[in-house]
């Protein structure tokens, strides 16, 4: 099996940016609906000891309905979905609560980011939501991340957490994602079933005989099982993240996977800057910005493009869609995402960053398009 190595496994403290992914089983007592505060305190101390080596720390956490459901009594069965979204709306205010209590003693700042598959789906929206994760972790905030289930139904739901985080991780740029589960990795069969089952430590492409191990979708272990887990890995490493599955019902687990204990690593061949100028290069444009010689020595330093610098736009073209980066003489730079719709865009050319919302009637943002979203 080429797939497989014990080498190159990853180190989760050489992490620049880092998402965690928390199941409800982890947070909270199935029979008691009560919420699990030293685990959770542990949890703070370990994040708290990341960060405080100039990490990024997104946590990708469950259990806002697990947590609803105790408090309106709703019992252990099967939820219809009105009952799945009250539990939602009276369990995240709970969960958002908990965490800001536990990591307030280490001096950190937590924020709320409720998604739906929508958010991901839609550019325009994708890219409100990775600004705003931008600004949060430029300011040493560490968002909580959930799905929307208050409003979430099945056609714009995720569905499970593991794939949330792992574009969650893909949105934000980050080098490492760890989903933290009930089971200390992938094996050649279902462990509970087949005592032969053997632990894979590393694996380095997800091949078709790698996704039979895996099962079907209720196999293993968590919502999704491990099918689910093996679609966010897929998706993740594609994006030049790597991706760990990891044993957290231990206290401070991402300490106890920082320092050896058994877990799955899917590697990644790109970093996660490489993987996203590579698929914005893949893109069509939908129309062009002609830039002045400044954005062009600009853009060679690595800055944004700010309107000052565009001196013509052409094309019909929505924010977040890409657009052709052309010099003075019309040749062809690279491609970007624009912050703009093209009527925007021509309205603020030529125009400093603090002009637009004069221009405009409303506030809007200082790049035309960001550096993050540019493949030069």
């Amino acid at each position: 099996m080429a797939a497989l190595t014990e080498t190159r496994i990853p180190e989760l403290t050489a992490a620049r940016r880092l998402v965690v992914k928390i199941g409800s089983a982890l947070l909270v007592d199935r029979h008691t609906g009560a919420l699990k505060a030293e685990w959770l305190r542990a949890l703070a101390e370990d994040v708290a000891g990341l960060k405080a080596r100039g990490m990024d720390v997104i946590l990708v956490s469950s259990g806002s309905i697990a947590l609803g459901r105790g408090v309106l009594a709703l019992g252990q069965g099967a939820l219809s979905l009105d009952e799945a979204q009250a539990a939602a709306a009276v369990g995240q205010i709970r969960l958002a609560r908990a965490y800001e209590e536990v990591f307030a003693p280490h001096g950190i700042v937590t924020a709320q980011i409720l998604l739906t598959l929508d958010d991901s789906a839609d550019r325009r929206r994708y890219l409100n939501t990775r600004a705003t994760m931008a600004a949060l972790l430029g300011r040493g905030v560490v968002p909580i991340v959930n799905e929307n289930d208050t409003i979430a139904t099945d056609e714009i739901r995720y569905g499970d957490n593991d794939r949330l985080a792992a574009n969650v991780a893909v949105m934000a740029g980050a080098d490492i994602c760890v989903l933290l589960s009930d089971i200390d990795g992938l094996y050649t069969a279902n462990p509970r079933e087949d005592a032969g089952a053997r632990h894979l430590p590393v694996v380095e492409a997800i091949t078709p005989e790698i996704e039979a191990m895996a099962g079907d979708a209720g196999t293993g272990l968590s919502k999704g099982g491990m099918k689910t887990k093996l679609m966010a890995a897929r998706t993740a490493t594609a994006a030049g993240c790597a991706m760990a599955i990891s044993e957290g019902s231990v206290l401070r687990p991402l300490t106890a996977l920082a320092t050896g204990a058994r877990a799955t690593w899917f590697t990644a061949t790109l970093d996660p800057q490489t993987a996203r100028k590579r698929w914005i290069s893949a893109m069509k444009p939908k129309g062009t910005l002609r830039l002045d010689a400044g954005a062009v020595a600009a853009m060679g330093k690595g800055k944004s493009l700010l309107p000052a610098g565009v001196t013509a736009v052409t094309g019909s073209f929505e924010r977040g869609d890409p657009v052709a980066l052309e010099g003075p003489d019309g040749a062809r730079l690279g491609l970007g995402l624009s912050r703009y719709t093209a009527a925007e865009a021509r309205a603020i050319a030529g125009h400093r960053s603090d002009e637009i919302a004069a221009i405009l009637g409303y506030p809007g943002r200082a790049a035309l398009v960001h550096r993050d979203d540019m493949a030069v």
